[in-house]
């Protein structure tokens, strides 16, 4: 019997297990609901993240396979090392949250709009506001030159998107995100797929069964607030071949 498409009504949250994503599209598993915080929570414990355009019902997707990054797999290049040694930013966390998303949310070149539509935005807000999303940001000389933003939960950190306006800043970012994910025993970075940009940093992909055993022993547990200079004393060593 082939598996549908499962529609969501409004109220409490009650997603489909995972296993039950669609093929064609790939990944995608449910339509419908609400980007309420006790939904989107719920979605980001099971694997299950938003991606849809404007006009679009909210679409509901697991990936098989996931793309993820651990944090002691992070890869620097030399180039990037170098960068990071001389100091040339500045990375906090959470000082301009809300400036971050819109500049991810902005329409990328070649590409005809953005999937963080004013709905999304105000969902992740306030996310924020609770405590559940944060975001690392590149500064060079004072002006925000990119970062990434995401959810924490548990031990588990859900990567949402990333902008750059200058050479590697979103790499930056992440090379702080995963040094400081990792000495604070985070289990995964999820990256949900697979990039050429996230694999030359270590990402790679696993099966669904192997993200899921994840997020059952690390996602869990409550908003936590990240102090802004959390990443200023990292050190950073010799370049990875």
């Amino acid at each position: 019997m082939p598996i549908t498409l499962t529609w969501l009504e409004a109220g409490r949250p009650d997603f489909p297990d995972i296993e039950r994503a669609l093929d064609d599209p790939a990944g995608l598993l449910a339509a419908g609901g609400s980007l309420a915080p006790d939904w989107l929570i719920e979605a980001y414990r099971r694997g299950i993240f938003p991606w849809y355009s404007r006009g679009e019902p909210i679409l509901w997707w697991s990936p098989d396979p996931r793309m993820v990054l651990f944090p002691d797999e992070i890869r620097i290049s030399r180039s990037l090392a170098k960068r990071l040694k001389r100091g040339e930013a500045q990375v906090r966390c959470d000082s301009a949250f809300t400036e971050l998303i819109t500049a991810c949310a902005a329409p990328r070149a070649g590409a005809s709009g953005t999937w963080i539509t004013a709905e999304m935005l105000e969902a992740y807000l306030r996310l924020f506001t609770l405590g559940w999303a944060h975001s690392v940001e590149t500064w060079m000389d004072g002006e925000l030159v990119g970062g990434l933003y995401g959810i924490a939960i548990g031990k588990v950190f859900y990567g949402e998107s990333m902008f750059s306006r200058a050479d590697d800043a979103s790499k930056i970012a992440l090379a702080h995100l995963a040094k400081d994910l990792a000495r604070r025993g985070f289990a995964v970075i999820d990256c949900q797929m697979k990039t050429a940009h996230l694999a030359s940093m270590g990402a790679r992909e696993i099966g669904r069964a192997e993200f899921k055993t994840l997020l059952a022993a690390h996602a869990s547990g409550e908003p936590e607030r990240w102090a802004s200079a959390r990443m200023q004393d990292l050190a950073w060593g010799s370049a990875k071949r």
